[in-house]
């Protein structure tokens, strides 16, 4: 099943983007990685992944708006943050606009795989 999950990765960072990459494609789901925001944004309607990957502090439109963004137009994507630079405001936030889970860089391999999967299958970590 996993194989045929499409997950969205989106991070400014070439080397963080190709790292998670590798890493949830070694796990079985298919992946499409972003560099922003906004070209996630613009793909997401043709691509539908069950799950995003989202970082929170990109340049131009930030973790937190693309979000909000995909609240509107996407509510039940699940989405998963991560970010380098935690604060309580970005940790409350990304939960307000319904995060499934919130995970500091640099990420453990196994707690971003088990987040995935427990946001794919609807569950909050």
């Amino acid at each position: 099943m996993q194989c045929e999950t499409l997950l969205a990765v989106v991070d400014d960072d070439e080397d963080v983007r190709a790292a998670l990459t590798r890493l949830i494609g070694s796990a079985g789901f298919a992946v499409e990685s972003f560099a922003s925001g906004g070209a996630f944004l613009r793909s997401v309607e043709d691509h539908k992944p069950a799950c995003v990957v989202l970082d929170l502090h990109m340049p131009g439109m930030n973790g937190l708006d693309v979000q909000a963004s995909l609240g509107a137009t996407h509510a039940g994507l699940p989405v998963v943050v991560i970010t380098g630079h935690d604060t309580p405001h970005s940790r409350a936030r990304a939960a307000q606009l319904g995060a499934k889970a919130y995970l500091c860089k640099p990420v453990n391999d196994e707690a971003l795989l088990a987040a995935i999967d427990a946001a794919i299958v609807g569950d909050s970590i």
